[in-house]
């Protein structure tokens, strides 16, 4: 497995492309379109036709990609499944790298591109922006056995229409030093206490979607909020969780983006306590110069899910819908996974996978995968169905600049 959750960095505060497209679904694991509010539907997003067949690859593929999903070789020679792809079906693959999710949306914005590995808070800015075209998934024969819980969610669908294929996922985890923090913590209160016994000694993701951490944990333990989705917040809401994460700077270590931060971080021992990838906490573990244990506390977590999109204009369609069944293919997504450090989405990929690989990231687990909030573009009309009285992206984008002072 490599070493890292590479480069996945947190979403940067540049200017991003704002969409005020409405969205009515329920958080987390939740899929299509119902909300407790009473909104059946999100909006249709713009006009956009799903492929119908998939004939010859036009020879060439153009894709955007978080660094650790299309490697060639040239990283590690033992490490490439773009070579065989590009033997089987004549597409050459040229790579380009987005290190955050805004770049990604900006890079989709110019026309260039076939796809992208898009996750959650990007995809519903590529969809309502126009940036990306409704998949048939009949055509991605590797679908049907993509695990269920991954399908069809409010990050890669719109009304029940799929806007992309799951390719990996995760949970963003509590990670602790037990040989520190005792008792074992149970909460996320663990990393938002006032008081906590471990001021100085905590780490937090270094992203406005961080924000909905803290929603979260409100949402479960300030029940007058009546937050119902971490990433569907109205002004009260948000400020509440904008106010506890002002009083959890107060108790910050570090920020961290770079997965190797967090992984030094807890190897001085600069940090005790914190939120996690569960490849950081595993590296850490690794290294052996501490220990530490990660979970999924009481009030569940955020977490990530990516998704294989491809652009409503894209040049070579064909290599791209390739490429998505390809990526998806047992072996391939195994290879990925293990390389990147990362839950399959795949469920046969298991099948292929270093013996325990499946379980250290709960990849076939649906309880586990159920208690994620998994990212999500915040946008002005209310994830949760309540209308145009939420909070978006660019008002994250700016608090947390605030945030961090």
């Amino acid at each position: 497995m490599h070493t890292s959750r590479l480069l996945k960095v947190a979403a940067s505060s540049a200017a991003v492309v704002l969409l005020a497209a409405a969205c009515g679904s329920s958080s987390g694991s939740t899929s299509t379109g119902s909300s407790s509010a009473g909104s059946t539907q999100r909006p249709a997003p713009p006009a956009g036709t799903a492929a119908t067949s998939v004939g010859a690859g036009e020879g060439a593929l153009n894709i955007i990609v978080w660094a650790g999903y299309a490697e060639n070789g040239s990283t590690d020679p033992k490490v490439n499944w773009v070579t065989p792809f590009e033997q089987q079906t004549g597409c050459k693959v040229n790579v380009k790298i987005g290190n955050t999710s805004d770049e990604m949306v900006t890079l989709m914005t110019t026309g260039q591109y076939d796809g992208v590995s898009a996750s959650g808070d990007a995809s519903l800015r590529l969809v309502y922006g126009g940036y990306v075209a409704p998949v048939n998934t009949v055509l991605v024969p590797n679908y049907a056995t993509v695990s269920d819980f991954l399908k069809l969610k409010p990050w890669n669908s719109v009304n029940g229409q799929a806007y992309g294929i799951p390719h990996g996922w995760g949970a963003n985890v509590l990670a602790y030093n037990p040989a520190v923090v005792k008792p074992a913590p149970t909460s996320w209160g663990a990393v938002f206490d006032a008081n906590s016994p471990y001021k100085g000694k905590i780490t937090a993701y270094d992203s406005p979607i961080y924000i909905a951490d803290a929603a979260l944990y409100l949402m479960k333990t300030k029940p007058e909020l009546k937050i119902t989705n971490p990433y569907a917040l109205d002004d009260t809401q948000f400020q509440a969780a904008v106010d506890l994460l002002k009083v959890q700077r107060g108790l910050i270590s570090s920020y961290w983006a770079d997965y190797t931060h967090e992984v030094k971080s807890f190897d001085s021992q600069e940090s005790v306590l914190g939120t996690a990838w569960q490849i950081n906490a595993n590296l850490i573990n690794a290294d052996g110069k501490v220990k530490v244990e990660s979970f999924v506390p009481t009030e569940g977590a955020t977490g990530w899910s990516d998704t294989w999109m491809i652009a409503s204009k894209a040049a070579h369609p064909n290599c791209m819908y390739k490429w998505m069944d390809y990526i998806i293919s047992p072996k391939v997504n195994d290879e990925v996974a293990e390389w990147f450090g990362e839950a399959p989405a795949q469920t046969r990929a298991c099948d292929v996978a270093t013996k325990g690989f499946c379980d250290q990231f709960h990849a076939l687990d649906a309880a586990y995968a159920d208690s994620i909030s998994y990212w999500t573009t915040p946008t002005k009309n209310c994830l949760d169905g309540r209308g145009d009285i939420c909070t978006d992206y660019k008002a994250w984008v700016q608090a947390w600049t605030e945030i961090k002072g």
